[in-house]
């Protein structure tokens, strides 16, 4: 009889801890586990990713960015504790820096 019953309310049971747990999941809340405060970082901090030009507002940056973009060189303007920064990957460093000037 225990076991009869167990078997018709298992599933019941698990898409109901399923349901609360996505349900959880995807609220919107103070209480996401992986949500941080973004906080700048010094030009050097980014990784793979190394400054090429100190633009002096967004719309500078913007043009600088689509003539790398022209290019085929792939950057983000990053806001660092010095400035703004156009970043690209160490590899096509040189050459970014050639087509800035």
């Amino acid at each position: 009889m225990i076991a009869l019953t167990l078997r018709v309310l298992a599933p019941f049971l698990v898409v109901g801890a399923l349901v609360l747990l996505l349900r959880w999941t995807f609220s919107r809340g103070r209480h996401n586990v992986a949500q941080r405060t973004t906080r700048r970082g010094d030009p050097g901090e980014y990784g793979l990713l190394v400054p090429v030009a100190a633009p002096t507002d967004s719309a500078e940056a913007l043009a600088q960015g689509a003539r790398l973009d022209e290019a085929g060189i792939r950057y983000t303007v990053v806001d660092t504790k010095s400035g703004p920064r156009l970043m690209v990957w160490e590899d096509d460093a040189d050459r970014a820096r050639a087509l800035l000037r």
